[in-house]
């Protein structure tokens, strides 16, 4: 009885350690999807030109962070809308972030020449930014107004140029919360 219970205890530990361990590798799953409202966390990845960019860098603009990978079908079936619409409001602050989980940067930088996307694609060479936006499935899509707060998160969705166009617009219109004159 004492071999059982010592075996068992032994086995739910390795349990224990082999969970723990998982967390931090790149394949783990996201830790946890940020909530509508709270400012979404800062990042820094390197963009296909190796420059270094931050989410932080285009505060004042409407930022569509959307995940992705090559193989992904609806990954790459939403690209053009995320395109077109890129191409009608970029010069009216909004800004596609493409996030590259896990992939060959040459197979990346192919496919976006192929497809002639513009907007700037980072590698998320270590998976950490998609486990930092709670990311477990692809496509997965994360608004951020102006302010750098979480307006929608979308998993699984499939982006089109009405819906990019609806929300963005949605959060253009919210303005600072005015308090109501007494009179």
């Amino acid at each position: 009885m004492k071999t059982i219970c010592r075996k068992t205890l032994v086995g739910l530990m390795v349990m224990g350690i082999m969970t723990v361990t998982a967390v931090g590798l790149p394949w783990a799953m996201g830790s946890r999807v940020p909530a509508v409202g709270t400012t979404a966390e800062d990042f820094r990845l390197v963009d296909l030109e190796g420059k270094s960019q931050s989410l932080s860098q285009y505060r004042g603009k409407v930022v569509l962070v959307n995940f992705w990978a090559t193989w992904c079908k609806p990954c790459t079936t939403e690209m053009p809308a995320m395109q077109t619409t890129y191409d009608k409001l970029r010069d009216k602050g909004f800004v596609v972030l493409a996030i590259n989980e896990l992939e060959d940067e040459a197979k990346v930088r192919e496919h976006i020449k192929q497809y002639s996307h513009t907007f700037p694609v980072l590698l998320d060479r270590d998976n950490k930014v998609a486990n930092q936006f709670g990311v477990f499935g692809l496509p997965v899509s994360v608004f951020i107004d102006e302010k750098g707060v979480v307006q929608e998160y979308i998993k699984g969705g499939l982006l089109t140029e009405q819906l990019i166009l609806d929300v963005v617009a949605k959060i253009q219109k919210r303005g600072p919360i005015k308090a109501a004159a007494l009179h």
